[in-house]
């Protein structure tokens, strides 16, 4: 048998152990055949193999970013404004106004990014400071987080809110000192905006994922677990053109879904059996315990240090969620919850722990997601249970350490946005992005994970939550198959396994820690494919 592609580098992680060897890979068809040593591997060229020599360029395993939005990812970063850097209300409306001018044919503005506590200020902006740039346009402003948005009168006036709207269920239509709109629409109050500006036709859902598949590939993102995005934004899903491109083999990233947890498991029965090809899986069911800190939405175990009257809130009934958490466990569904404070990671293993008590235990691999802040007597259970703890190693560095400082007491402060620990209890981990919230380039996490800096990136913060580069490499990639129950296909080069992987432009593991930032992918290879490569790109340019 002779191979299509062969790799060799002084520097392939395969994985396996915890440093890079000098190996070298061939590949045929959709597998890898061989990991070897060269001279092994020699015997699988032939006249047609193509031959790559990556010197000491780091060769690994392909990112597998275990919590993305494709769709939302997709039209936050191409067809909206960014308004991260901005640095007042009236900052991110002047950029609103230039864009808008830019893009007449725009029926709707949508942006997203802003962040009123970076402005130093702790009050929401509101609808007026739009109306003074763009009055004339719908404007739909998500915020850095994606639970709250910020919208101007005219977007009001077309989603026929008022000062009679009532809030929706777990969402909140912020009102003036005369009860009129204000302009910010907390969780599933977004909902009622979403349902007019995400009126997206299937040409443009298209031209959406095959822009999040060129970028995926190019940040060596070659698997994703693309997650329900909540009751706030529910308009923003792709699954008939996800189906679409897998049935034309257009898909050059695997896409693992997990549409809502909700106790239709008729509707989640039918995902399972369309979407369950190599490239397109029905993975899991994911829902919303909770909210975020900021918003005081994170659902905690204490009031809040500044706004003591609340604990924050869940999205359900924990009865509501037992329900269903238990009549999809019996039916052999692996579940995720998006748990940010520590009363909804604890509410999320007891729902866990209940259904296995209920139904027996099994394999699950149910998955608890953020955790932001959690109890210190809660982490043991996560291996306990089999209960697998997903973090965004980036979040912590999403914005100011006071946006979480200032609303916990100083005894959770050690346990604020934790990962080392749960590698330390024995745990399986995956990593991720959490995509548009943050970027997916795969960089961010690592540097992250390893450094432990802050916001500023000057200062480190719980320096005890470090982790080595081979646990970051290895929850980017194994800890994420492991995660959909794909460990035995992906996640590590090995001999069978498929041929996800990806060449970088330089060593990792000889480099200091902030060159992690600078690195670039070179080459991405899925299912054998070449789908990226960085100096083809360059020459088109």
């Amino acid at each position: 048998m002779k191979a299509d592609i062969i790799i060799e580098s002084t520097a392939v992680f395969t994985g396996l152990t915890d440093h890079p060897e000098h190996l070298s890979i061939a590949v045929k068809d959709s597998q890898i055949i061989e990991v070897s040593s060269p001279d092994k591997v020699k015997k699988y060229a032939g006249e047609s193999t193509r031959i790559i020599d990556a010197g000491d360029q780091l060769v690994m395993p392909g990112f597998f970013d275990s919590h993305v939005h494709v769709m939302a990812g997709s039209l936050f970063n191409y067809y909206a404004v960014p308004l991260s850097d901005t640095t007042s209300a009236k900052d991110a409306a002047r950029k609103v106004k230039a864009y808008a001018d830019e893009h007449p044919e725009a029926d709707w503005i949508i942006g997203t990014g802003w962040d009123h506590t970076a402005w130093g200020n702790k009050d929401f902006p509101d609808r007026h400071d739009l109306d003074l740039y763009i009055p004339d346009r719908p404007v739909f402003l998500i915020h850095a987080e994606g639970h709250y948005g910020w919208v101007n009168t005219k977007a009001l006036e077309t989603a026929g809110i008022t000062k009679d709207t009532q809030n929706p269920d777990y969402g909140i239509v912020y009102k003036d000192e005369s009860g009129h709109p204000a302009g910010i629409l907390i969780e599933s109050a977004m909902s009622l905006i979403g349902k007019y500006a995400y009126d997206f036709s299937e040409e443009r859902k298209r031209k959406m994922l095959q822009s999040f598949l060129d970028h995926a590939v190019s940040q060596g993102v070659t698997s994703v677990s693309d997650l329900y995005l909540s009751r706030a934004h529910e308009q923003l899903e792709g699954y008939s053109v996800f189906k679409e491109f897998d049935r034309k083999n257009q898909l050059t990233v695997r896409l693992h879904v997990y549409p809502p947890l909700n106790g239709d498991l008729e509707k989640a029965r039918k995902f399972k059996e369309s979407f369950n090809s190599s490239k397109l899986k029905m993975a899991g069911l994911k829902q919303f315990i909770d909210g975020v800190v900021t918003g005081y939405t994170a659902y905690m175990l204490d009031p809040y240090k500044d706004r003591p009257e609340t604990r924050g809130e869940t999205g359900f009934s924990k009865e509501q969620l037992q329900e269903w958490v238990t009549a999809a466990d019996k039916e052999g569904y692996q579940i995720k919850f998006h748990t940010i404070g520590d009363g909804a990671v604890r509410m999320g293993l007891d729902l866990y722990e209940h259904a296995q008590k209920e139904n027996g235990k099994r394999d699950a691999r149910h998955t608890l997601e953020h955790i932001e802040v959690v109890a210190p007597e809660d982490i043991p259970r996560f291996k306990k249970l089999g209960v697998i703890p997903s973090v965004q190693p980036y979040h912590m560095a999403l914005m100011p350490r006071e946006s979480h400082t200032e609303r916990v007491t100083e005894d959770k402060f050690p346990y604020l946005y934790s990962n080392a620990v749960f590698f330390n209890e024995g745990n399986v981990m995956p990593y991720s992005s959490d995509y548009p919230i943050v970027p997916l380039n795969p960089m961010l996490g690592l540097y992250h994970a390893v450094t432990r800096k802050d916001y500023s990136l000057k200062d480190t913060w719980n320096e005890q939550e470090k982790v080595t580069l081979a646990e970051a490499l290895k929850a980017y990639t194994y800890g994420s198959a492991y995660s959909v129950f794909r460990e035995n296909e992906l996640g590590t080069l090995e001999k069978g396994k498929l041929a996800d992987l990806v060449i970088l432009d330089r060593n990792l593991f000889d480099i200091p820690e902030h060159e992690i930032l600078e690195t670039n992918v070179e080459t991405t290879i899925v299912d054998g494919q070449i789908v990226f490569e960085r100096s083809a790109e360059t020459a088109q340019k």
